[in-house]
């Protein structure tokens, strides 16, 4: 297969930013390319120096993302060369070692400066925390951040994707949105990261949970991502998080990328699920990890534990560890009925605008004036 290459946008560089990306699995790969693009001084650190070297001199990630060309000024390095020049550092690895990572970031020479972007769409055990909840308490919210959205990292490379940028920080939401519109890639900003990573912990056990579903029908594949992502909005509006963020990119709009997608991990493992491959099996058979198989008890645990009522995630944890047989899941989908709304008073049109800085706004103003001051 050829290399794909595609031509980014010529948009002012940011300069001399650094950039760290450790994880190379698909996507942290696809997102060190996308960032070097972008103009920042990328650097994409691999778990181990073997890795490094094969990616250094055959410029291709060819067990992960084969036939994605590296970018001449990517540079790639074993992870023991520390962090101490960058400004950004982005964890590519699987949400159930973020806590390990997280932990040693300060012996690795990190920057006081230096932004902590999370890339999982997972939660970290063992109580199913948003991995931003982690960064921020041993960062600071200011410092940190996440990327969600529908990013299957071989199209993204080569197409484009629908990003989300969030951090409570708007400067820093700001320049990372920034670096991906330098890239070619539409990135949209947002100051809810907590809702944006549930987003993307709903969207992986929904579609692990249709992938699981498909052969008994669509319907029942539908009602159970549907059940599964009000469940967890349930738990995210209990922390703050507003509903645009599941209903929007980072949440429905990955979620039909995902269940789409002929190469989706998530989907994949439901369908080996579904026809008795035990979880400890699956990554084998599918060739990476699969975050929805450590993600999807975690989350029924931490719904318990908030007492949101959750019937169908929590049955999908127990389908994932065996405990439940695959016709008492489908029955269970089918027959599940969510509790009552709880009836509000009507909003307003425009409801949700005040939760939306007023720099975004602006900018918004600012940009659809300009787009259209050439026609009048």
């Amino acid at each position: 297969m050829p290399p794909i290459q595609r031509r980014s946008i010529h948009l002012p560089a940011p300069g001399t930013k650094r950039a760290v990306v450790i994880g190379a699995g698909s996507f942290g790969t696809a997102v060190a390319v996308l960032l070097a693009r972008g103009g920042l001084r990328t650097t994409l650190q691999t778990r181990t120096e073997q890795q490094a070297e094969r990616l250094g001199e055959d410029r291709e990630n060819i067990t992960y993302l084969a036939g994605v060309e590296l970018p001449r000024e990517l540079r790639v390095e074993h992870v023991s060369a520390g962090l101490a020049r960058a400004d950004y550092v982005f964890l590519g690895v699987p949400s159930n070692h973020l806590d390990q990572v997280i932990a040693g970031l300060e012996g690795r020479e990190l920057p006081a400066r230096a932004a902590v972007v999370s890339l999982a769409k997972g939660l970290v055990p063992p109580h199913g925390t948003p991995p931003t909840v982690l960064l921020s308490a041993r960062f600071g919210a200011s410092r940190t951040g996440c990327i969600g959205g529908p990013a299957h990292a071989r199209e993204m490379v080569s197409e484009g994707a629908g990003l989300v940028a969030a951090s409570t920080e708007e400067s820093l939401a700001t320049a990372l949105a920034g670096v991906f519109i330098r890239a070619g890639v539409v990135c949209e900003e947002s100051n809810d990261p907590i809702g944006v990573e549930l987003a993307g912990a709903a969207k992986n056990a929904a579609a692990l949970a249709s992938g699981a579903t498909d052969a008994q029908g669509l319907n029942a594949a539908g009602a159970a991502a549907g059940h599964i992502f009000a469940e967890v909005w349930r738990w995210a509006e209990a922390q703050g998080a507003r509903p645009e963020s599941l209903i929007g990119l980072a949440g429905t709009g990955d979620l039909v990328a995902t269940a789409l997608a002929p190469t989706s991990r998530n989907r994949r493992a439901g369908e080996l699920l579904a026809q008795g491959v035990p979880a400890a099996e699956i990554p084998a058979r599918v060739g990476q990890a699969v975050e929805s198989l450590e993600s999807v008890p975690l989350l029924a645990g931490a719904l318990s534990a908030a007492g949101v009522q959750a019937p169908v995630t929590s049955a999908l944890a127990r389908l994932i560890s065996g405990e439940l047989p695959l016709d008492e899941w489908v029955s269970l989908v089918r027959a599940t009925v969510p509790p009552p709304a709880r009836w509000r008073p009507p909003v307003s049109p425009g409801f949700w605008r005040p939760a939306v800085s007023a720099g975004f706004w602006r900018r918004l103003q600012e940009r659809v004036r300009a787009r259209f001051a050439g026609h009048r």
